[in-house]
């Protein structure tokens, strides 16, 4: 008996091959029907014999394409149509007020790979091979359903040939809307800044292999821009110290480390540990992000990585960056060059100015680039959305840690703990991010970058833009952080004006809690420990060490970090002597001892502006803690970058015994004095770097351990920028090893502040549903 059924999928099931998938499973279960892209997912109607329809079912969760994933299936019964003897792939429901998951941009498939340097195939060195289970897909798409007609390849029109592909249900690229080759595809082109040449322009140009160009310039010690997927990054020989210094000036980037790019994992263990085999795991993942891993003791790059013991390293996520690979080595056969070390390695980091958005446009690349770049690799195929390199830190001992979440994984969504209704947030200033929810998912955007830079306010408002425009209606609440000035805030208070709906308002510190918590599951009271360098806290303070009681969307501070003088207010954030001065006065007012990186003109005139209290606010923060005694350290007298003190001190610890008594617990704050006693008379750099981190772990363990005595919570948040720090948290989980209790850590987004939006979204809709919160008032007490 012929029954039919249709099917509502929705998740990443478009842009994934997933109609040739169901297309054959159809073929193969002699059912007939069609499949269409459509609002929210994908649309199944679909007839035959129940025992094949339940086969089908089963199959359609279980042998997915690789990119595929199903976030639910609603089915409904419909009268069979006698008429119906096959099953097609029809044209998608175009309409524009409904919007179904795109995936993120994915490196090549292996059968691409193959393809890629089979010499003779037709796709030999194609730099814009891809297929239905590999290459871009956020980067390119401009709207949904997931049809080339919405994608940056419309101005592509197939060739015959592509055009049969296309439509051959035998072949891998059945229904592949980037299909595309060297007759058809996108073209590239090597310029030098300056040379304004459109690509059609170029066709009469003699035939020459820009990537040979390109690589050639990379060998004689020049900085090539090249595009990638969601924008540009400069590249130049990491072997070369000369060049690797010019990009560092140019770019005005004196001290940061510098991602590097290799072909293969074998070219990585050259320079970092992959001995634990989730490194390597992390490095071959589809979304190719910098894996921040062990440097490999006595491998040094030189201006690479300076004064730390990590490196950035990823593989390639393009053809282009297989091909600049392939052509250092004089363009071998076949792939066996994949498997083994090679010599090249690249510098591949963000083309950009310190503090300026993502270059993503040919057009405006070489007058940006102008003066960092010597030259450009770049291609016709518009980038739709601009998305940063992803970065993950990979530590010995504990799970890896999200630095920034870019390509690769967004816009995959991120699970809330539960419905909700839709909030808008707008993130914090440094390191800004959007969140956009829907039901018990958020929509995360990239990583954008510093408020305080007109381009990326600019970016930030076009973010916002697009994502309304894919939802297409108004959330029911906008969020944003307590500090009125920042202009995420300004913003925030213009929508919900316009919109007519609440804003709400989070603490800096309590979103970092409440992102946590969110992205593991949890809902009930919990105990945060924010660790950060600056957020405005709810007395107007700078406040970044604080214990915190968090329950439905509220929170309460219990306590915080010992308080220190902040001399010259945010000039204090940019030199750990500062912060140092500002220790020494705070356990010997007076006293007026040398520092071990200024002068003692200098250092006595600090001292003086302590002591009056001069443009000198207070700060609870543990990141400024982290300066100080990197100042008492006498190392980086100057940050460059942000926590490149705490990066540096770190790379110096080595395990050591805690202090004893070297801190002290006043009701819920914590007191650190007694610790900085005991560093301020040692001479060695290392010393003081092990020791301070072995002794803040156990203090901190202690806290917690104080703080859950007294309240009866025995789940804990850790967040903040802070908790970035391997050698402090892995220390702070052996303390509380055989305490019984939750310890919870960011995985999915990072602990710093690209996850403020999130964790301002989700305590935003607890505020919506429980306003009135009487509990979290009278629980310590």
């Amino acid at each position: 008996m012929i029954e039919r059924e249709r099917l509502k999928v929705s998740g990443v099931v478009q842009g994934v091959g997933f109609r040739p998938f169901v297309w054959r499973l159809a073929q193969r279960l002699n059912l007939s029907g069609e499949i269409r892209n459509g609002t929210h997912g994908v649309h199944i109607d679909i007839q035959g014999e129940r025992r094949d329809l339940d086969a089908f079912g089963t199959a359609l969760t279980t042998t997915l394409p690789p990119l595929a994933r199903i976030a639910a299936v609603q089915r409904t019964s419909d009268t069979p149509d006698p008429l119906r003897r096959h099953f097609q792939i029809a044209n998608s429901t175009d309409d524009a007020k409904g919007q179904s998951r795109i995936p993120a941009d994915s490196t090549l498939c292996d059968a691409c790979l193959d393809e890629l340097f089979d010499e003779g195939g037709r796709r030999w060195r194609h730099p814009f091979i891809c297929c239905t289970d590999c290459g871009p897909r956020f980067t390119l798409t401009h709207r949904t359903p997931y049809d080339r007609a919405h994608t940056s390849m419309a101005a592509f029109l197939p060739c015959a040939r592509c055009a049969a592909e296309y439509g051959d249900p035998a072949d891998r690229r059945f229904h592949s809307e980037t299909i595309a080759c060297p007759d058809c595809g996108p073209r590239l082109r090597f310029r030098y800044p300056g040379m304004g040449a459109s690509h059609a322009e170029l066709d009469g140009q003699p035939d020459v292999d820009p990537v040979a160009l390109a690589w050639a310039a990379i060998s004689r010690g020049e900085i090539v821009a090249v595009e990638g997927l969601g924008g540009f990054q400069l590249i130049c020989d990491a072997t070369n110290p000369a060049a690797v210094a010019r990009l560092r000036q140019r770019k005005r980037r004196p001290t940061k480390p510098l991602a590097l790019l290799v072909p293969n994992l074998a070219s990585a263990a050259q320079w970092v540990d992959l001995a634990d085999e989730t490194h390597a795991n992390l490095l071959a993942l589809a979304a190719r992000p910098i894996v921040v891993l062990p440097r490999l003791d006595g491998q040094t790059l030189t201006g690479v990585a300076p004064g730390l013991n990590r490196l950035g390293v990823m593989l390639p996520s393009t053809p282009v960056q297989y091909l600049l690979f392939h052509q250092a080595l004089g363009q071998p056969g076949g792939t066996q060059w994949l498997g083994k070390a090679q010599p090249a390695i690249l510098v591949a980091t963000s083309a950009n100015r310190s503090g300026e958005p993502l270059v993503a446009d040919p057009g405006e690349a070489g007058d940006i680039l102008a003066g960092i770049a010597d030259a450009i690799l770049d291609h016709d195929r518009r980038i739709a959305v601009r998305c940063d390199d992803s970065v993950v830190l990979a530590a010995r001992s504990s799970p890896a840690v999200m630095l920034r979440r870019a390509r690769g994984y967004v816009p995959e969504p991120v699970p809330l703990p539960a419905d909700g209704p839709s909030v808008l947030a707008l993130g914090a200033q440094k390191k800004c991010t959007v969140t956009l929810t829907a039901g018990r998912f958020a929509d995360v955007s990239p990583y954008l970058g510093d408020l305080g830079n007109p381009n990326v306010c600019e970016l930030l408002e076009e973010t916002v833009e697009r994502y309304l425009r894919r939802q297409h209606s108004v959330p029911d609440a906008v969020a944003c952080d307590r500090q009125p000035d920042l202009y995420s805030t300004r913003v925030a208070e213009r929508l919900a004006l316009h919109w007519n709906v609440p804003l709400l308002r989070v603490q800096h510190h309590h979103a970092h809690v409440a992102a946590v918590l969110a992205e593991n599951g949890h809902t009930g009271p919990a105990l945060g420990l924010a660790l950060d360098g600056f957020g405005w806290g709810d007395d107007g303070g700078a406040w970044g060490g604080e214990l915190l009681l968090v329950e439905n969307g509220h929170a309460r501070r219990l306590g915080h970090l010992s308080p220190l003088p902040l001399p010259g207010a945010d000039a204090a954030a940019r030199a750990p002597w500062r912060m140092a001065a500002a220790l020494l006065h705070t356990l010997e007012p007076g006293a007026h001892r040398p520092l071990p990186t200024i002068d003692a003109t200098t250092a006595s005139r600090l001292y003086r502006q302590i002591e009056r209290g001069f443009n000198c606010p207070t700060t609870t923060s543990l990141g400024r803690w982290f300066d100080a005694i990197a100042g008492l350290a006498g190392i980086c007298p100057a940050q460059q970058y942000e926590g490149e003190a705490a990066m540096k001190l770190e790379a110096l610890s080595r395990p050591a015994p805690s202090y004893a008594q070297g801190w002290r617990i006043d009701g819920f704050d914590l007191d650190l004095l007694p610790l900085a006693r005991r560093l301020v008379d040692v001479r060695d750099p290392a010393e003081i770097a092990s020791n301070w981190h072995a002794t803040l772990a156990a203090a901190l363990g202690d806290w917690l351990c104080h703080a859950m005595r007294a309240t009866g919570i025995r789940t804990i948040a850790l967040a903040g920028g802070c908790c970035a720090n391997p050698v402090l948290i892995s220390g702070l989980r052996d303390v509380l090893r055989y305490v019984r209790c939750t310890l919870l850590q960011a995985r999915s987004l990072p602990p710093g502040d690209e996850a403020i939006s999130y964790g301002q979204a989700w305590a935003a809709i607890q505020q919506l549903q429980s306003p009135a919160v009487p509990a979290l008032h009278n629980r310590s007490k």
